[in-house]
């Protein structure tokens, strides 16, 4: 089971939210204002972060935006905000999912149980490999793929770029994974969605293009020439293997 951090800001959040974690298994550890959760997420990372928007000493925005600069760690955003703008916002800046409050605690573990398998290593039995067709599935899922500069390692969860590393998160490396594995073929948002998504998660076109627009800056913060992701406009978007 999981090493789950939350920081929220709302003592009842808090307790009924730790409790509804527990009960499944993980291990919470709780902080109640944004600067006491950045340290924490910092010295010592979970397996997954909870973090509310509005909260003291800084909110958590800014703690997801902080923590990106060092931390690939999977991050789901809590809000009493229902606009858009914050929601784009959030993904834009590396978030992995987004919940409006109030919301279901049977909604919030399955999204936390989605999150943690994309972000798992495949599981294996005691003989060291998978059985049967999923284990065939999941062999090629995690074989490392090479496309001109691009090298991706599914297994150790590494990107480089021409030799150096580029630092995605779980559901930017999952799509520039269904991208890279069939260069020049057009992806649509809906074939994206299903590649880094699981099925019981709803997000919208926006949110693809949100994580794809921030996956190219990070190529570009490494090759400021990098065009490898290219947009169909109303069609998806495909890998260009130079």
């Amino acid at each position: 089971m999981a090493k789950i951090t939350l920081v929220d800001d709302d003592e009842n959040i808090v307790t009924s939210v730790s409790l509804a974690l527990e009960s499944h298994g993980h291990t919470v550890t709780a902080y109640y204002d944004g600067a006491a959760g950045l340290a924490a997420l910092e010295s010592d990372p979970p397996d997954l972060a909870i973090l509310d928007v509005k909260m003291p000493r800084m909110d958590g925005m800014e703690v997801l935006r902080r923590l990106r600069r060092t931390s690939d760690v999977p991050v789901i955003i809590l809000t009493s905000k229902d606009e858009e703008i914050d929601e784009i916002l959030g993904f834009n800046l590396g978030a992995d999912d987004y919940m409006h409050k109030p919301f279901s605690q049977r909604l919030l573990i399955e999204r936390v149980k989605a999150i943690l398998r994309r972000a798992g290593p495949m599981e294996e039995d005691a003989g060291g490999a998978a059985n049967g067709a999923n284990g065939a599935a999941g062999d090629a899922a995690s074989r490392a793929i090479k496309r001109g500069k691009l090298t991706l390692d599914p297994a150790r969860h590494d990107c480089l770029w021409d030799g150096k590393p580029v630092k995605l998160t779980v559901t930017e490396f999952l799509l520039l994974q269904s991208l890279a594995q069939r260069p020049g073929f057009v992806k649509s948002r809906d074939n994206l969605m299903d590649a880094a998504y699981d099925d019981q998660v709803y997000v919208d076109d926006r949110t693809i293009d949100s994580h794809i627009k921030r996956m190219r800056k990070k190529f570009r913060e490494v090759d400021n020439t990098f065009d490898a992701i290219e947009t169909l406009y109303g069609v998806g978007y495909r890998y260009r293997e130079s």
